[in-house]
């Protein structure tokens, strides 16, 4: 199993020292790299709506609306 923890920059030496004595694999990623896997995440998010609105069980709006709001 992966995990990505938001951790403060303050408690990243510590945490990573903790997960070290349980011998745990961890490394630190980048900003753009979680920025990333921050997107990724609302995509999937996006394709499941999609999903649940063809199938009838979430209820879409018309995109004339969406636009109005911008």
């Amino acid at each position: 199993m992966k995990l990505l923890i938001d951790i403060a920059d303050n408690k990243v030496a510590s945490f990573m020292d903790m997960l070290k004595t349980h011998d745990y694999k961890a490394k630190a990623i980048s900003a753009p790299d979680a920025e990333l896997f921050e997107e990724i995440k609302e995509i999937k998010k996006a394709f499941k709506n999609v999903a649940l609105i063809k199938s009838g069980k979430l209820k879409g709006r018309p995109a004339e609306d969406f636009l109005n709001e911008l």
